[in-house]
């Protein structure tokens, strides 16, 4: 529950419970005009309580056992059909997702994260064709009573071109936390600000501590997969936000001092992945983005930018973090119409 302040800036049932309570630290001091601000942002997907304690497996081999002797698959297949859902298994249980009733989003939001691990487009559709299969099973079933992936199409075998926003377009995104009154929007503009300005991914992003951010340099320490830090520059348009941020904003979001994740939940939690996707569905509607926008799209936009800004493709893979520089090369595909410009001290920023 968002907690409201009044016109003096106290919260008149937390002063009741310090005064019950010895020895808790007291929060620091707000300015006026934090004080104002009232947490209020969607609701992220809550874990769901299994259905049963039965774990998750027996439904893939009960699965793979009814697709072996209805559709006659090979070997072969079964078992690329058994991995894929493994793994698409482990990419709930790290969305904190218990059970398979689950949404178009997350399936999407795999996808994305099966895109960034650079799979051939083939596998890509091997592994989405499983996941569709499955989802219908368990409705066939009764386990399920809807198909969260019924509407997904099945991505085409061929060169993978990533959808890119326009220059107008993430302007309008950049600029959507700006119309809300909330402590969420000063968190989500120095998120945006960040990922577009950086091309981190999501996952970079939501782990960030506060102590990755190192202002005095203007730089941004992640640790990316396979546990590959890198440091990227930060532009000094994307630290204005940042500093607001860290100094009103995520004192309010804050429930425990300690804490040291720098994006916070409205429960002064470290936001999720899944609670990132919510946010930026709900600005994306504001902005007047049509189609769907995940947070893979501002990396594939800011390396798009670089590309057709002239940067090296060299450069480009050590910013985005990718271990295989043919990974970084689909990019070149689709050069945007608006390059990047130098901003001081060298950097490249994209232009607005």
């Amino acid at each position: 529950m968002a907690q409201t302040l009044d016109h003096g800036g106290v919260d008149t049932a937390a002063a009741s419970q310090a005064r019950s309570t010895r020895g808790r630290a007291s929060k620091p001091t707000l300015p006026p005009e934090a004080r104002r601000l009232v947490p209020v942002e969607p609701q992220e997907t809550r874990p769901k309580t299994p259905s049963s304690p039965v774990g998750m497996s027996p439904d893939i081999d009960e699965f793979l056992a009814d697709i072996r002797s209805e559709k006659r698959l090979s070997v072969n297949t079964l078992v690329a059909y058994g991995n894929d859902l493994r793994q698409f298994r482990g990419y709930l249980d790290r969305q904190e997702i218990k059970d398979w009733d689950t949404d178009a989003a997350t399936v999407l939001n795999f996808v994305a994260w099966l895109k960034d691990q650079a799979y051939a487009p083939a596998s890509l559709a091997r592994k989405l064709a499983a996941t569709r299969t499955f989802f219908a099973f368990l409705v066939r079933r009764g386990t399920l009573r809807s198909d969260p992936a019924a509407r997904i199409g099945t991505p085409r075998v061929g060169p993978f071109t990533p959808r890119t926003l326009t220059t107008e377009e993430l302007h309008r995104l950049l600029l959507a936390p700006t119309g809300r009154h909330t402590v969420e929007a000063l968190r989500d503009q120095a998120m945006f600000e960040l990922l577009a300005s950086t091309g981190m991914r999501v996952s970079e992003v939501v782990s960030l501590d506060v102590g990755d951010i190192d202002v005095a340099e203007g730089t941004v320490k992640c640790m990316g997969r396979g546990g590959r830090a890198r440091t990227l520059p930060i532009d000094a348009r994307v630290l204005a936000p940042l500093q607001t941020y860290l100094q009103r904003g995520r004192l309010l979001l804050a429930r425990e001092p300690a804490s040291g994740a720098l994006f916070l939940n409205h429960r002064g939690d470290r936001l999720t992945r899944q609670g990132f996707w919510l946010v930026l569905k709900g600005y994306a509607k504001d902005a007047g983005i049509a189609g769907t926008l995940t947070p893979h799209t501002l990396r594939h936009s800011f390396a798009a930018q670089l590309i057709g800004g002239g940067a090296l493709l060299r450069e480009v893979q050590q910013r985005l973090g990718h271990a295989s520089i043919s990974t970084t090369q689909m990019y070149r595909q689709n050069p945007p119409a608006t390059p990047l410009a130098t901003a001081p001290g060298g950097h490249l920023t994209i232009v607005r």
